[in-house]
């Protein structure tokens, strides 16, 4: 039977176990290592962020005049062609500096404009702080085109993450710089920073809080819960730390920002990952390290009566704990917000006409530009004999392996549950399970020419629909046919077992993907060992020709038959893609029913899809048509442009006649070719 849950349960099993043993600090100078060594994995994890800092190039566009206060727009420059939009709230009429507060937003239509957002920010203003709201990355003025409810998450946002950079390292680092634009307005007093968010604006304030001492107090909102609780729920790709389980629990996070002010805000009727029981763990969790840092007093915990928000009662609290710990004013006690009313949020635009200066970066522009950079290697890469090449290939493999796809856990004893075998015309099919990790089945129909005479060659044919899908491309039928043994499985949290809800935005495997990048296990890799542990069962069957075993990818399945070749080597004599896409680097969103499982962390820092391929050399290759990334189907001349770099390498091997690329194949002379 399938089992749908079978891939979540493995990974909350996977990340319960890596914290069951934890022990808070006992010690100061017990926590000062962790906590050096947190702050380096998790700007790691975050991926690149620049070395140096460019110029800020601060522009105002525009002053709303109020009573007591005035509002500017504004804009300043995060990294080169990476423009923040934001409005300032400056308070009239004094000359002593000012306490100053982040405000960023979460997941609110109107972005940084919203009315939820603007009330804060009001409140605070007349209240005597100087406010800069901003623009997340890919949110408001600063999407691809800009309107109401736009969403940087799912596909627009994760296509960052093969160039090596996440949305949330994009996040805390214009947060960074938004701070260092405070510090240069002479309104404002450097010493009294504070932060808060609600929701994905939340998630931000605590990674800004933990990393930027420069905050001195800090406020996350309906945001707050456990790593572990993730897993459990469907996130925004802005709240994703690849591989934060590995090494650390959101309570970890929280106690980085140890010994400076504290408060986090829950809901009693929000999600499990943001809910009060959860919050506590991690509470609980950072409250050692606060007492150890005579900070006790500095955190707190309030809890109110409501839905996810950020509501009048949540707002009057943080001015309280703004009061206390920024202006040295009153206990910490809620402070009635001012009578306030919002703009039109037109009126706040720093682009009125939507009409942003050329060059003007999105998450999709940024991400291509990193990845042009990182693959300028190639481009300068002399190989003069096959053993040149081999040694790049080798680190390569080791970087896929190790560094971007989390490595593989070690291979279980080959072997498979099989049921009954079904016949029809002149083909059998066997159905069997293979398990590659403990209860973690996968399931795949092998079928095959019964009483064929010598051995057979093997084919795993994969699909990212599944086994069903695989079975019924026309490809199957022609493998078949020429003789070969063809095993379609389903690859875990797809065809029979994907999880329930999984698809988000267009992204059909959004949550498992994001699920399997908390574990720093890209679905790439774990569906590149399923293939792995597929092969090891078949490599046993005494009827197989182990000397000819084949990967064949499927539309995007073609990427993950690309690695196994890759990586497999022992075990992979050829491969073939079929619709594949032939790059990572975009540009532009990727399209909708793009597998957010391919989208590894850093892929692109080891090589794009042709430097994949030519990992395969100088084994038998086959490019059967392929897509570019925003899924249009390439010419002849376009597809071997393309695999030009593959091309190279195999003639370095003087493999020439092994590598096939080609806009049409029919399945028949696809199935030959690969048996020649």
């Amino acid at each position: 039977m399938p089992e749908p849950q079978a891939f979540d349960n493995l990974m909350r099993t996977y990340a319960k176990a890596l914290h069951d043993k934890d022990a808070p600090p006992a010690s100061r100078k017990d926590w000062e290592e962790p906590r050096k060594r947190l702050r380096e994995a998790m700007f790691a994890a975050m991926g690149s962020l620049p070395d140096k800092a460019c110029p800020l190039e601060p522009k105002e566009v525009g002053v709303l005049k109020r009573d007591g206060y005035r509002i500017e727009k504004l804009l300043f420059q995060s990294r080169p062609d990476v423009w923040v939009t934001a409005n300032a709230y400056v308070p009239e009429g004094g000359k002593a500096k000012l306490p100053a507060m982040l405000v960023v937003h979460g997941h609110w239509a109107g972005a940084r404009r919203d009315p939820v957002v603007q009330a804060r920010c009001l409140g605070l203003v007349k209240l005597g702080f100087f406010v800069l709201a901003v623009d997340a990355f890919g949110s408001g003025e600063r999407y691809t085109k800009p309107a109401p409810g736009t969403y940087h998450g799912a596909l627009y946002g994760s296509t960052l993450w093969p160039a090596g950079l996440t949305l949330l390292g994009c996040q805390v680092y214009d947060n960074r710089r938004a701070v260092d634009y405070l510090l240069t307005r002479p309104e404002v007093d450097g010493d009294r920073l504070g932060i808060t968010g609600a929701s994905g604006g939340g998630n931000q304030t605590m990674y800004a809080g933990a990393l930027d001492e420069r905050f001195r107090a800090v406020v996350p909102v309906c945001s707050v819960g456990t790593y572990q609780a993730y897993l459990h729920a469907a996130c925004c790709v802005c709240e994703v730390l690849p591989g934060a389980l590995r090494f650390a629990e959101e309570g970890d996070v929280l106690s980085l920002v140890a010994p400076r002010a504290l408060l986090v805000i829950n809901a009693t009727r929000d999600g499990f990952q943001f809910s009060v029981g959860e919050a506590e763990k991690s509470i609980a969790r950072a409250r050692p390290v606060f007492k150890l840092l005579g900070a006790e007093a500095k955190l707190k915990h309030a809890t109110f009566e409501s839905p996810h928000a950020y509501n009048q009662a949540m707002r009057e609290t943080m001015y309280g704990w703004m009061a206390l710990w920024l202006r040295g004013e009153g206990e910490g006690k809620p402070v009635p917000e001012p009578k306030h009313d919002v703009e039109k949020p037109e009126d706040l635009a720093v682009f009125p006409d939507d009409k942003r200066p050329r060059g003007f970066l999105y998450p999709p522009g940024l991400a291509a530009r990193e990845a042009n950079t990182m693959l300028a290697k190639f481009a300068g890469l002399k190989a003069d004999h096959a053993e040149d090449w081999e040694s790049t290939a080798v680190f390569m493999r080791t970087q896929l392996r190790k560094q971007v796809l989390g490595d593989f856990p070690a291979p279980p004893k080959a072997a498979a549950k099989t049921g009954e075998i079904e016949k029809a015309g002149d083909f059998a099919t066997l159905p069997l399970t293979v398990s590659p990790e403990p209860d973690l089945p996968v399931p795949v129909l092998h079928r095959y020419k019964p009483g064929v005479k010598g051995k057979q060659p093997a084919c795993v044919l994969l699909h990212l629909e599944g086994k069903s899908a695989a079975l019924k491309h026309p490809l199957a039928a022609a493998l078949l046919d020429a003789g070969w043994a063809v095993s379609a499985p389903d690859l875990r949290a797809t065809g029979d077992t994907k999880p329930a809800g999984d698809a988000v935005v267009g992204a059909p495997d959004h949550t498992s993907a994001e699920h399997a990048l908390w574990m720093g296990r890209p679905l790439l890799g774990q569906w590149v060992f399923d293939v792995q542990c597929l092969l090891d069962w078949l490599l046993l069957q005494p009827g197989l020709d182990r000397r000819r075993f084949a990967v064949v990818g499927i539309g995007q399945a073609g990427l993950v038959a690309l690695c196994a070749a890759g990586l497999l080597d022992d075990r992979v004599n050829a491969a073939v893609t079929v619709d594949a896409p032939t790059s990572y680097v975009s540009g532009e969103a990727y399209p909708t029913g793009t597998h957010m499982g391919l989208l590894a962390p850093g892929l692109l820092r080891v090589g794009d899809v042709p430097h994949l391929a030519a990992l395969a050399a100088p084994r038998r290759l086959i490019v059967a048509a392929g897509v570019s990334p925003a899924g249009k189907a390439l010419g002849e001349k376009a597809l071997k442009e393309a695999y030009a770099f593959t091309a190279s390498v195999y003639k370095l091997h003087k493999a020439d006649a092994k590598l096939t690329v080609a806009e049409t194949l029919k399945p028949e002379e696809l199935a030959s070719g690969l048996s020649a």
